[in-house]
Order: C-alpha cells, then sequence, then structure tokens
C-alpha cells in the first residue's frame, strides 16, 4: 500500500473521540467546510481518510439523494463507524470501503470533487496524485483543508492541479485539462 499503514485501535479510538467532541462542530463547522470546498448536490464526491465521518454525513446530506459519497479510510474501524453513523441517520448515499488514497478502485472519470480535510499531511503525494487525476473527471476540482503551513504547491507541482483559490482554511484546486491528459 502507498499510504501509511493505519494507525493501532488505541490511537484510533482516541482521534475518534476527539475528532467526534462537541467542541470540534463549533470550532469547524462541517457544513460550511465542505460548502466552501465547492461541494454541490448531485456531486459523485470522494472522500480520503474518513476517520469516524466527522465531514462525511454532512457531505451526504450536501449532495443529496442524487450525489454520492465514496468514503475511504485505511482503518477498519473508521468504516464500521461511519457505516453505523449512516445507518442510524438513514442515509444511503455513501459508499464507505477500506481503501488506499493510491489504489480507491474508483472508475476512471467518476469522481467530481476530492476532499483531503486534514489527511494531506499524511499521505504519500507521489504515489496519489496519479490516482486522484485518474478518478476526477476533466475539469474536477480538489478541495483540501491542511493543517498550518502547508503549501499550494504540493498539488500544483506537477501541472495536473491549478490553484484557483483559498475561503478560510480551504484551498481549492481544478483539475488541468491538456490533449495529452483528456484521453485518461
Amino acid at each position: 500500500m502507498a499510504s501509511n499503514s493505519p494507525m493501532s485501535d488505541l490511537r484510533f479510538r482516541f482521534m475518534a473521540l476527539m475528532h467526534d467532541h462537541a467542541l470540534r462542530r463549533l470550532v469547524l463547522n462541517p457544513a460550511k467546510l465542505l460548502q466552501a470546498a465547492g461541494i454541490q448536490p448531485g456531486q459523485q464526491v470522494l472522500e480520503v481518510g474518513c476517520g469516524p465521518g466527522f465531514f462525511t454525513l454532512p457531505a451526504a446530506e450536501l449532495v443529496g439523494d442524487a450525489g454520492c459519497i465514496h468514503a475511504i479510510d485505511l482503518h477498519p474501524q473508521a468504516i464500521e463507524m461511519v457505516e453505523r453513523k449512516l445507518q442510524k441517520a438513514g442515509l444511503t448515499n455513501v459508499q464507505a470501503a477500506v481503501a488506499d488514497a493510491a489504489q480507491t478502485g474508483l472508475p476512471d472519470a467518476s469522481v467530481d470533487l476530492i476532499v483531503l480535510f486534514d489527511v494531506i499531511h499524511s499521505l504519500p503525494m507521489k504515489q496519489v496524485l496519479p490516482e486522484m487525476v485518474r478518478v476526477l473527471r476533466p475539469g474536477g476540482a480538489v478541495a483540501v483543508m491542511p493543517r498550518p503551513r502547508w503549501s499550494p504547491i504540493t498539488l500544483t507541482q506537477g501541472g495536473s492541479f491549478a490553484f484557483v483559490g483559498q475561503e478560510g482554511r480551504v484551498f481549492n484546486f481544478r483539475k488541468e485539462v491538456s490533449d495529452e491528459r483528456s484521453t485518461l
């Protein structure tokens, strides 16, 4: 696998507790951050590193029944937690799976938006970038909410993505489409 190994169960449970804490929702409004990312009704969205689902459920509500969230994480407990929350909420427009960001298993050009919220620092971008280019539709977008001191150059160096703006903590990019890459 190209991405880091899943964290220990104990570390994951601690992280999940922190991510789901009510105070976090006061500081980080998931729906507002997803709107800053450009999420729209009907979109196919890949959420990399979904964790316990802090952004997954609000994203599912924003894309509506015509859209789908493809939530992936390396940790099986993350997927189990997300699936329990989805069942409790009655949401059916999420496909949650244990998967590596460098090998998502999604079809070519099948995703409108990729969300990398608080996860890009742990991804091996040399392996992940080709997969992002492959699964994004022409003109598709990537939204990144990084940790402090992150530079957008991480995504723009190879020429596959163009930085299109920042809204609050969310950096937005568009997939560049050239004659050579448009045939992916």
